[in-house]
Order: C-alpha cells, then structure tokens, then sequence
C-alpha cells in the first residue's frame, strides 16, 4: 500500500477574498466620509437630535464593522488552505459571553439615548394652542384640514366621503360647522407648533418628510397624532414611505413653512374661495 502526501492546496481563492473585504470596507468607508447621498438639514430641533444620534450609532457600529471585516480578512488570508491539516478548535465560553454581553450593553446604551427624540414625537404631549391639523391619506393623495373661522373643526363620517364633490374627509353637510379649509397641501407657520391627525382611507399609508426627520404609518380606522415645531421658512417634499398600491410612486405632496403673516394671508385666502 502506498501512502501519499496530501496534495498542497491553493490559497489564491483565499487571497482574492480577503482583498475584496478589504475592498469592501474601503470602499463603505469612503461612501459615507464624503457624503455622497446626504440628508439635507433637519429642519427641528427634534430632527437636530435624531441626527446626532445616528452619527454617534453610525460611528459606533462603523467601527465594529471595518474591525470586524478586516479581522475576518486576515484570518481568511491567515489560514488558507497550504495543504497542511485541518485541526479542531474548541470555542471559548467566557469569550461568547464577553461580547454577547458587550453588544446587549451596547445597543441597549444607545436605545436609552434615543428616548428623547421618540418621546418628544410620540409621548410628550403638545403645547396648548398648537396649530391642529387633520390629515387624511388614501391611494394615492394627501389631505389637509384645517379648523374654519370659528377654530372647530365640522364633525364627519364615512357616509359622506366623496372626493367628486370636495369632501374627502366626509364633513357632515348638516353641520353648522362646515367652514373647515381642505388644502391638497400642508401650510405651517414657522416657529408654531403643529399637531398632525392622521388618518387613512383605505390601505396603511406612512406619513414621511426627510427635514422633519419624522415617519409615522397611518394605519385605517386610527387617529395618530404626531407634533412638531418647524424652524426654517421653505418648501419640503411629502412622501408616502409604505408600499400602498400601484400609484404609489405618485403620492406626493408639499409641507409649506412660511411667516406667521404669510399664514394669516394664506387662511384668509382659502377662507375667501370657500365662500364662493
């Protein structure tokens, strides 16, 4: 019987590989230190806090990863396969629970740092006299509502929705109330605080503008309340952020910052057309 020599293997597949993580992490580093694709600036102070926290999670979990893959391209180039043989090595228990622990008190430290930004949205109450505003989305349009001059809103039901006669939130024709202003899009005063009813008509839409850094699905048969308090006069792009039918690319619409006066002139013009 001949015994022969285990045939030295090759190690240029593992080579290549370990140049492409290189490459790899070279290339995700560049992408986000020059600011391809940016976000444009965040247009609360609620936003503001939203971005400091992603740059510091960003930071964090940026470094683990260039060390976790240049780590995983050294062993792969390390210990390629030269024809030697394979070996069993027992993992470590105490090093398991070292960085399952590290990671469980690491990404618990920044959730508990994010708290603030999410309540402030969702759990922190508005001012008293915040601008209210119902907002009413269905396939594949916005609404907007706003209380007429006598600052209630009409009372409304499903029965009577009819977008054909300029009624998508179904405002109760007998009501007394019926001087709301609809608008197709959302006007704001800067500086003032704005509380967003949101509501939808048929599938789960997402209420998303990129400056205010805020994102809410609007699910059917809920009122969702969301605030917040824009600081710079401009024009800024309404998005639906959830998948919501074949139109779903067409649902846009426009938040307009603009002066307190600018406002006033805005409510007494759309106060005018619907008295014609």
């Amino acid at each position: 019987m001949v015994f022969r020599e285990p045939e030295r293997g090759s190690g240029l597949a593992a080579a290549v590989f370990s140049l492409f993580l290189v490459a790899l992490v070279v290339t995700t580093v560049y992408i986000f230190a020059a600011h391809i694709w940016p976000m444009p600036p965040a247009i609360t102070h609620v936003g503001h806090w939203i971005d400091q926290q992603y740059r510091l999670t960003l930071w964090v979990t940026g470094i683990i990863f260039v060390l976790a893959q240049l780590t995983l391209a050294w062993m792969v180039f390390r210990y390629r396969d030269r024809g030697q043989k394979a070996r069993f090595v027992r993992g470590s228990h105490v090093l398991e629970i070292v960085w399952t622990t590290a990671t469980l008190v690491l990404f618990t430290t920044l959730g508990a740092m994010a708290v603030r930004a999410w309540a402030q949205v969702h759990f922190i109450s508005p001012v008293p006299g915040a601008l209210q505003v119902d907002v009413m989305a269905e396939q594949f349009t916005w609404n907007f509502r706003y209380p007429g001059p006598d600052g209630k809103f009409a009372p409304t039901a499903p029965i009577y929705y009819s977008d054909a006669n300029g009624n998508p939130f179904g405002i109760d024709p007998s009501s007394k109330d019926t001087d709301d202003i609809v608008s197709p899009i959302l006007v704001v005063p800067v500086g003032q605080e704005v509380v967003l009813h949101l509501e939808s008509k048929d599938v789960i839409h997402d209420f998303y503008v990129r400056e205010l850094r805020i994102k809410q699905d609007i699910v059917p048969g809920m009122n969702i309340p969301i605030h917040f308090t824009p600081l710079k006069i401009g024009e800024y792009h309404i998005m639906c952020a959830q998948l919501c039918g074949l139109g779903h690319n067409r649902m846009h619409s426009m938040m307009r910052v603009v002066s307190e006066s600018d406002f006033q002139k805005w409510l007494k013009q759309q106060e005018a057309e619907n008295q014609q």
